[in-house]
């Protein structure tokens, strides 16, 4: 019974009710009369403690003023830190490479195979996440650089382009005579033309050189990029005319035929012609 009374009695002095009167000292005008109980200064001194923990771990969260706590780093800090774990990375991979490196070399001393190293993946690039879409501004810039004809490669998304290759007159890059025909299936993309010592080898249709070099195989090579995603190749070449870049026309010289490169059997020009990608026999399309 006693523990009931006692129970009771602090649960009555908590709603004990109280008065508060504040009065101004000169007139004792009440200014203000509150009603109080303690339960009510306990919930509303909880309530406001609450709100003002909320303010605050907001503002330590959501503003720079977390970095006046001592101990908590800057911006700054935090930049360096995954800049320094991204050089760590890059760090542990060379020594990765150079202990194989070593380790190969010991290996051939030794008389052994060597092992095959392959580079780990990049795990500070996600290549998922990775997108390739045409923006605004890649279409402005490709439509510029389209516009200037010494670096444009003629592709053009329009339907006009698409035309067929039956309507497209080309011009024969030599005179001469046929001595190897169109063979896909023994790895002969091309027609070989014998023609006369230093001829002159001309572009067979308008369009964008995008190759003019040399190979071990096809010695002085020249590609050109045309219309419709058609492309022609020039090989054996003993002097190429045109640098990458250049804009020729139909019937322009390019080239001189020549012997170069291992795979040749005496002057002659080695003439593809490929699209989309497939290469097509040379002889439908032009008369040599």
């Amino acid at each position: 019974m006693s523990e009931k009374k006692e129970k009771k009695s602090l649960f009555a002095k908590i709603k004990h009710k109280y008065r508060l009167s504040i009065y101004r000292d000169e007139t004792f005008e009440e200014i203000l009369n509150l009603k109080l109980t303690k339960l009510n200064v306990l919930v509303l001194v909880s309530i406001l403690t609450l709100v003002f923990l909320i303010i605050v771990i907001s503002i330590i969260a959501y503003t720079p003023a977390r970095e006046l706590i001592p101990g908590y780093p800057d911006e700054n800090t935090v930049r360096n830190i995954r800049l320094n774990v991204h050089r760590l990375d890059s760090l542990e991979m060379e020594i990765e490479k150079r202990d194989m490196y070593f380790e190969n070399v010991r290996r051939i001393i030794s008389g052994e195979e060597p092992e095959q190293y392959h580079n780990p993946k990049d795990t500070v690039v996600r290549r998922e996440n990775v997108t390739f879409k045409r923006s605004h501004e890649d279409s402005l810039l490709r439509n510029m650089i389209d516009s200037d004809k010494p670096y444009t490669l003629l592709v053009d998304n329009s339907s006009n382009a698409k035309t067929s290759l039956s309507n497209v007159l080309f011009f024969s890059p030599v005179k001469g005579m046929i001595t190897n025909s169109f063979n896909p299936a023994g790895g002969h993309y091309g027609t070989d033309v014998v023609a006369a010592p230093n001829e002159v080898v001309k572009a067979v249709l308008g369009g964008t050189v995008i190759l003019a070099s040399w190979t071990l195989e096809a010695g002085n090579v020249i590609q050109i990029q045309h219309d419709n995603e058609i492309i022609s190749v020039y090989k054996h070449n003993a002097e190429l005319l045109k640098d990458v870049g250049d804009y020729v026309t139909a019937g322009e010289p390019i080239a001189i035929i020549g012997n170069s490169g291992e795979l040749t059997t005496g002057p002659h020009l080695h003439f593809e012609l490929w699209h989309n990608g497939t290469p097509l026999n040379p002889e439908n399309h032009v008369t040599f």
